[in-house]
């Protein structure tokens, strides 16, 4: 398993990693290393402070990427499914009463 040392915050990590993600790996550490920077350049300091700030900004980013993903007619789309769900939940309840009234019908004629 091949090995990188990435540098993030002042710090060396070596890593491993699967053969030819090499690069990945790399270009991964120094996308955190500018939300690192960010963050240190708002006046934040201490390694483990620095490193939860510029793991949160990755996420914040995450999230916004993720929301933009979902296209309007797509939400849209999901809501009337849910919507159809309960639709059908209630029209399932209604037949089971007529179902049970129709053979409660049948059995009174049936004693007649």
């Amino acid at each position: 398993m091949p090995q990188v040392t990435v540098r993030i915050n002042g710090y060396a990590y070596t890593i491993g990693c699967e053969r030819g993600e090499e690069r990945h790996l790399l270009a991964m550490a120094q996308e955190v290393e500018k939300r690192v920077s960010r963050v240190r350049n708002l006046g934040f300091s201490g390694e483990a402070k620095v490193l939860v700030l510029a793991a949160l900004l990755m996420a914040d980013e995450i999230s916004d990427v993720s929301a933009e993903k979902l296209p309007v007619e797509t939400h849209n789309a999901i809501i009337a499914g849910e919507q159809a769900t309960k639709d059908n939940a209630y029209l399932l309840e209604q037949i089971s009463l007529l179902a049970e009234r129709t053979e409660t019908i049948a059995d009174a004629l049936e004693r007649d």
